[in-house]
């Protein structure tokens, strides 16, 4: 077994793996509220190969999601919201499910309820946010996610914490559900509520763009030490063959 061929592969496929969280930071980096996720490399076993007296190690790249708060940036928008601390919106999602995320772009459909971009029903502790359509008075939010049209309050928004928010499965879009029927979300202790603000995602483009550089030249320099070695291989055949 080519030991080198096998370890030049396995980077190969970890920096590909790399080039890929990259380049979805890249595209989400204009999503308000959207987490960046993190390459982690660690050496794992290479199946029950053997080096000697200790089991061959491969590089291999996974994922974990950046949770760090992004930059608050002014709006002025009365329908724009942002999150300040671990806590995330509580939406209701096509299929009825609950979702969360931290993209506070939202407005007003034509029944009045508070819902997300793509339309998802925004959740307040008591169900759906409804407002009068016909109501001209501001919508207008406290720092604990009161909602009041005018003077009338209308809910407070749902704000869900959770211990290991790592343990969310991301569904895209910037949207996050629980599967961990243990992880239960918590009370917004921590998290502060401001209207007219966004929260920008947590990913710096140019920075980005430096790993995606880096990546690139370890994938190519892996590439080339796998054609090194293929050739080595195509020389050692030909001399053990006698071929000319």
């Amino acid at each position: 077994m080519d030991v080198s061929l096998y370890s030049a592969a396995s980077a190969m496929n970890a920096t590909e793996r790399w080039q890929d969280m990259i380049a979805e930071n890249l595209s989400s980096s204009s999503v308000p509220g959207a987490h960046q996720r993190t390459a982690i490399f660690s050496a794992v076993p290479a199946g029950q190969a053997m080096l000697g007296n200790e089991h061959l190690v491969v590089p291999f790249a996974n994922s974990a999601v950046n949770f760090s708060q992004g930059e608050l940036r002014a709006t002025n928008g009365n329908m724009d919201f942002a999150v300040e601390g671990p806590g995330f919106f509580s939406v209701q999602m096509p299929d009825g499910s609950k979702g969360y995320t931290r993209d506070g772009q939202f407005k007003l459909n034509a029944q009045g309820q508070l819902v997300t971009k793509q339309g998802y029903p925004v959740m307040s502790d008591s169900g759906l946010l409804q407002f009068d359509p016909n109501n001209s008075a501001p919508i207008k939010v406290s720092s604990d996610g009161l909602v009041s049209q005018g003077s009338e309050p209308k809910g407070k928004i749902a704000i869900a914490e959770f211990k290991t928010p790592s343990q969310l499965t991301t569904i895209g879009g910037g949207y996050y559900r629980n599967d961990v029927p243990d992880m239960l979300p918590q009370p917004a202790l921590n998290t502060k509520v401001h209207q007219g603000f966004i929260e920008q995602a947590n990913t710096s483009p140019t920075l980005a763009m430096a790993s995606m550089l880096t990546a690139m030249r370890m994938y190519e320099s892996n590439e080339k030490v796998m054609q090194m070695q293929n050739d080595r291989m195509g020389r050692t055949i030909t001399d053990l063959s006698g071929s000319n």
